[in-house]
C-alpha cells in the first residue's frame, strides 16, 4: 500500500466519496468525513465563489468538533476538485480559498496540475489528479501529483473507456505512489476488489448520489434506484466530453438515442456554464447503478460499506484495518 502518512489511520473503509457536479456539498462532506469516508466536492458546486468560503468555514469547525468529542474514532480528511479548464474564471480565486482553509486534499481535472502542485504543497496539502489513460496519467506524474485517480470505463460523469483491471493494472506498471480507482464500485465487496488490484482508495460517486444528504433532487435520487446498467449512455452530445448519463433523463430532456452515439459532440466548445445549465437537466450516474437499491443516510450506507468491506476481507467485526 502506498497511503500518504497524513491519510493513515483516518478511514473506516479505504474510499472517498467523489466530488459530483451540482451534487456534493458540505452535509454530504461532513457526514462521509465523519463515518471515516473522505467527503470531496466541486469548487464549483458553491455559487458565488464566497459561498466556497463560507462550505469550508462550516466543514472545517463541524469536522474539528467531531475530532474533538471523538478522538479515537477515525474522521476521514475532506478535498476540493478544481477545473483547470481555460473556461473556469474563478480558478485563481477558488485556489486561494482553499490556500486560506489549507484544504487537505485538492482534486484536478482537465488541465496541468504543476501550478496547483505547487501552491498546495506549500501548506502540506495532498495534490490528487483525475484521469482516463496512463497517458495523462504520466504527465500528471511528471506535474508533481501525489496521487492518480482512475477514472475508468463505468464510472459516472466524465469517465474513460477502459477497463478498470486494465488502467489500474496498467498504471501500477510504471506508478508506485497513491492511486485510487473509480468505475462501477458501489460496495463493499468491489472496494475490496480494487485494493487487490492494486489501488489505495476506492472513489465512489454514484453511490452516494442516492443518499440523504446528497443535494440531487428526490427524482434523481430515485431515478438511481430505478435504473439499471443498460440505462447508462456514454455520451459527448452534452459537453462535447464524454460522460455516463440515465437514458431516462436524456429522453425526458429530448434527446434522441440517434443523438447520443459517441462523436455526436465532437469540436463542441467546453463551456462551464453552459454545461452547468445542461448538467441540471440530465443526470449522471454510472454501472454502479447495479446493486442500489436505497436511499439510506450517508452514516448507514458507510457502516454496510464497512461490514461489506471487512467480510471480503474475511476480518470479524472487530479487527482493526491496518491498511487504512
Amino acid at each position: 500500500m502506498s497511503l500518504p502518512a497524513s491519510l493513515r489511520g483516518r478511514f473506516s473503509v479505504p474510499a472517498i466519496a467523489a466530488p459530483m457536479f451540482l451534487v456534493s456539498g458540505p452535509d454530504l462532506v461532513i457526514e462521509t468525513c465523519k463515518a471515516g469516508v473522505a467527503g470531496t466536492f466541486p469548487a464549483m458546486n458553491a455559487r458565488p465563489a464566497a459561498q466556497l468560503d463560507e462550505w469550508l468555514t462550516r466543514i472545517d469547525a463541524e469536522l474539528a468538533a467531531h475530532r474533538a468529542a471523538n478522538p479515537d474514532a477515525p474522521c476521514a480528511p475532506h478535498g476540493v476538485n478544481l477545473i483547470l479548464h481555460a473556461s473556469n474564471v474563478r480558478l485563481q480565486e477558488d485556489l486561494e480559498i482553499l490556500v486560506r482553509h489549507q484544504v487537505p486534499i485538492v482534486i484536478t481535472s482537465l488541465g496541468n496540475p504543476a501550478e496547483v502542485v505547487k501552491v498546495v504543497h506549500g501548506y502540506g496539502g495532498l495534490v490528487l489528479s483525475d484521469v482516463v489513460h496512463a497517458y495523462h496519467a504520466r504527465k500528471a506524474i511528471a506535474a508533481g501529483v501525489d496521487g492518480i485517480i482512475a477514472v475508468a470505463g463505468g464510472a459516472g460523469g466524465h469517465a474513460g473507456g477502459q477497463n478498470v483491471i486494465s488502467l489500474v493494472r496498467e498504471i501500477r506498471e510504471f506508478w508506485d505512489g497513491l492511486l485510487v480507482a473509480a468505475g462501477a464500485i458501489s460496495d463493499g465487496a468491489a472496494i475490496r476488489a480494487v485494493e487487490v488490484l492494486g489501488a489505495d482508495l476506492a472513489y465512489m460517486g454514484t453511490r452516494f448520489i442516492a443518499t440523504r444528504e446528497a443535494m440531487a433532487q428526490p427524482e434523481y435520487k430515485q431515478m438511481v434506484v430505478d435504473c439499471v446498467p443498460a440505462d447508462i449512455v456514454y455520451t459527448d452530445a452534452i459537453s462535447g466530453t464524454n460522460a455516463n448519463f440515465m437514458w431516462q433523463s436524456l429522453e425526458r430532456a429530448g434527446y434522441r438515442r440517434e443523438e447520443l452515439a459517441a462523436g455526436f459532440g465532437k469540436g463542441k466548445l467546453h463551456d462551464l456554464a453552459e454545461e452547468a445549465k445542461a448538467w441540471r437537466d440530465v443526470w449522471s450516474a454510472g454501472h454502479g447503478v447495479a446493486t442500489i437499491h436505497d436511499v439510506p443516510t450517508t452514516a448507514e450506507l458507510v457502516a454496510r460499506l464497512a461490514r461489506e468491506y471487512r467480510a471480503a476481507c474475511a476480518l470479524p467485526p472487530s479487527a482493526a484495518l491496518t491498511s487504512v
